[in-house]
């Protein structure tokens, strides 16, 4: 069945935790699940902090390959009937570059406290195949690919975009902006995360900036 990518898209950016499923090496070649948090970068690929001390971290080093399973689970408990999406590919080493580190403290500022002990570093699914089951008959697999063909926002332009929309937000202190894509925004309204999806894909920054300023006025209303 053929699933559009929008919708897989859209769950990695309104959920903040997932499932890391990595190769353990003892015992060996068993799967070793694990929940975390995650943040998006700017291309929509999960991005974890780990620890080097961490079992799934030293799972990582012996074998990149892993699985990330995000679930958005519905308000009756019935995780069946809820969205999924299954992520395969392998995690590479994010180091701590600084639009990676700023990014992510967007989504997660208590990780600051993770940052300052010295020994935790990004982790980045290099994604090479998904599978999506948003409820019953509606599931399919998607390449890497399709998850987005557009060229992502660079850090600059994100920044700026950001800067545009707390300046028209209508209530700065409990309605922030931590990340803008082509496709929505993921905002944090009294630290909650909510996706805000464009009805578009906005091509330049001056549709990017019209999107922002509709979505600030939806919320002073």
């Amino acid at each position: 069945m053929n699933i559009s990518a929008r919708a897989p898209l859209h769950l990695l950016h309104r959920k903040s935790t997932g499932a890391l499923a990595t190769h353990s090496r003892e015992p060996l070649g068993f799967p070793y699940p694990t929940a975390l948090p995650f943040a998006v970068d700017a291309r929509h690929r999960p991005v974890v902090l780990v620890s080097r001390l961490a079992e799934h971290a030293r799972n990582l080093e012996a074998d990149r390959r892993a699985g990330f399973l995000v679930v958005d689970t519905p308000s009756n408990d019935d995780v069946l009937s809820g969205e999924r999406l299954t992520l395969l590919g392998q995690f590479t080493p994010g180091g701590l570059d600084p639009a990676l580190v700023r990014r992510y403290l967007r989504y997660h500022p208590d990780a600051e406290r993770y940052l300052a002990l010295g020994d935790f570093s990004f982790r980045v699914l290099e994604i090479e195949r998904m599978r999506y089951i948003g409820g019953f008959g509606a599931m399919g697999w998607l390449d890497a690919a399709e998850l987005d063909p557009l060229d992502p926002l660079a850090d600059d332009d994100e920044t700026a975009l950001i800067d545009y929309f707390n300046r028209h937000a209508p209530n700065p202190a409990l309605v922030r902006l931590a990340g803008v894509d082509r496709y929505g925004a993921d905002l944090k309204i009294d630290g909650q995360r909510l996706r805000h999806a464009f009805d578009s894909a906005k091509l330049d920054l001056s549709a990017l900036e019209q999107a922002l300023a509709a979505c600030a006025a939806d919320l002073a209303e």
